[in-house]
């Protein structure tokens, strides 16, 4: 099994366009709407050429979010219901439908140039997919991609949500992987727009209380390898200019 690189000691050791992806493990529970602003700010950066490609992993509070095309009837709950479950709802610029986020789930953001490393959007999604279904395979998990959805399914359950926004060919917003989150929470929408499927998780489906934690180097490991690329992990987020 290949080993993951040990983090570097300082985040002003991320340098522009090296060809190594720079993956950085928040800890604790990430707000949203701040990650939502820092990743803009990140994209921008990556873009002017200040900082290399970037992995953020995280989790979130519980927090629905739709995409710039999703359909707010999506959202089954009304705003007493969000209150009572300590959720809330947000739309967002990303591609896709209304989703669910929360504790127990790995979210991972790429900051990546997709000009740069000669990739089409489409041809980055489908490399997400690939390097998911290989996390969930780590784990004895038979997982597929299903042609006409986006994302990352075992049998008609989702256990892989994936969401992008481009902009000056750096792409951000990423995807959102079930480990162990309450799925329960996704009773309070259609996932994804699409009402005739479900969702599922890692725990649920091999039966052990897995946790972000141990996952996360799995998928930076296999984002790494699917798109090429050297993992270097960072302490820190970079510090940039808005």
């Amino acid at each position: 099994m290949a080993t993951v690189a040990q983090p570097v000691r300082d985040a002003k050791e991320v340098a522009p366009g090296d060809g190594v992806l720079t993956v950085v493990r928040l800890p604790g529970l990430t707000p949203y709407l701040p990650m939502w602003e820092r990743q803009r700010e990140l994209a921008a950066a990556r873009a002017r050429g200040e900082i290399g490609d970037l992995l953020l992993l995280l989790e979130h509070p519980h927090i629905f979010t739709n995409g710039r095309r999703g359909d707010r009837a999506h959202l089954l709950a009304d705003e007493a219901e969000l209150e009572r479950i300590g959720a809330v709802y947000l739309e967002v610029d990303r591609g896709g439908d209304i989703t669910y986020h929360g504790p127990g789930q790995l979210v991972g953001y790429g900051i990546i140039h997709l000009e740069e490393r000669r990739l089409g959007v489409r041809e980055y999604v489908r490399g997400l997919e690939r390097a998911l279904i290989q996390t969930a395979a780590h784990y004895g998990v038979a997982a597929s991609a299903v042609p006409g959805y986006t994302g990352v399914w075992v049998g008609n359950e989702k256990i892989v949500s994936i969401g992008v926004r481009v902009a000056r060919g750096v792409a951000y917003h990423g995807f959102a992987l079930n480990v162990d989150p309450d799925l329960s929470y996704f009773a309070r929408i259609i996932p994804c727009g699409i009402p005739d499927r479900g969702v599922t998780s890692l725990a649920r489906l091999t039966g052990k209380p897995l946790t972000v934690d141990e996952v996360a180097p799995v998928c930076a490991r296999e984002l790494a390898a699917v798109f090429g690329m050297p993992v270097r992990w960072a302490a820190e987020v970079p510090a940039v200019g808005g």
